[in-house]
């Protein structure tokens, strides 16, 4: 079937999205990445990146804009699996989250980078995406819990932290380090869900 102007359009766009996440690695981050580089992985020609992205950095930030959804689009999953079948919300979800990193790592990568890389653009692009984690999370507590507008902000901001800081000493770890870190952040969450839940129940002040 003749593909549409518009939709070979998107399938080039795509190509070169695809292209760039497959040139990252732990020795190759975004910012030493070249335009011909991404085009030649692509297999396109240098000019025709014009037609879909104005630069890299614009390039760059649909990479974070993808990776965020990406996770978050798991996430969600994972929280539906449990709504329908039950089980463990923190251990389904460590258990995902991994299992992305295992899938994909140079998405991850991205977003650990250019959380303290020197592009400002960059920079806040990676904060909208952790923010849109805490936001989604948040509005998930306070459905299932007790717990109040911000008090379930700041628990889902707690709980995010711990997850992307665990994303980033996974990166670097075999599969059964790896199983070891996510029963550790198990146990962290769940003393994090614990201790929020105590306090709800509590006039304590620390």
């Amino acid at each position: 079937m003749n593909k549409t102007r518009a939709e070979q359009k998107e399938q080039t766009r795509r190509t070169i999205i695809d292209a760039a996440f497959r040139l990252l690695s732990a020795d190759q981050s975004y910012a030493n990445l070249s335009l011909r580089e991404v085009t030649r992985e692509a297999g396109i020609a240098p000019t025709s990146f014009y037609r879909h992205f104005k630069d890299m950095d614009e390039l760059g930030l649909t990479l974070v804009d993808e990776a965020g959804l990406t996770l978050r689009q798991l996430m969600r999953q994972a929280r539906a699996r449990i709504e329908a079948g039950g089980g463990s919300i923190v251990r389904t979800s460590v258990t995902t989250f991994m299992e992305f990193m295992e899938t994909n790592g140079n998405e991850f990568r991205l977003l650990l980078r250019e959380r303290s890389g020197t592009s400002k653009a960059f920079r806040l692009a990676v904060q909208r995406e952790l923010q849109h984690f805490v936001e989604e999370l948040s509005d998930y507590i306070e459905a299932k819990t007790s717990a109040n507008h911000l008090a379930a902000y700041y628990e889902a901001d707690a709980l995010v932290t711990l997850v992307f800081n665990a994303g980033a000493e996974a990166l670097d770890l075999g599969k059964s380090k790896r199983l070891q870190l996510a029963e550790k952040v198990v146990q962290q969450l769940r003393y994090v869900a614990k201790g929020s839940e105590a306090l709800r129940h509590s006039k304590l002040i620390l």
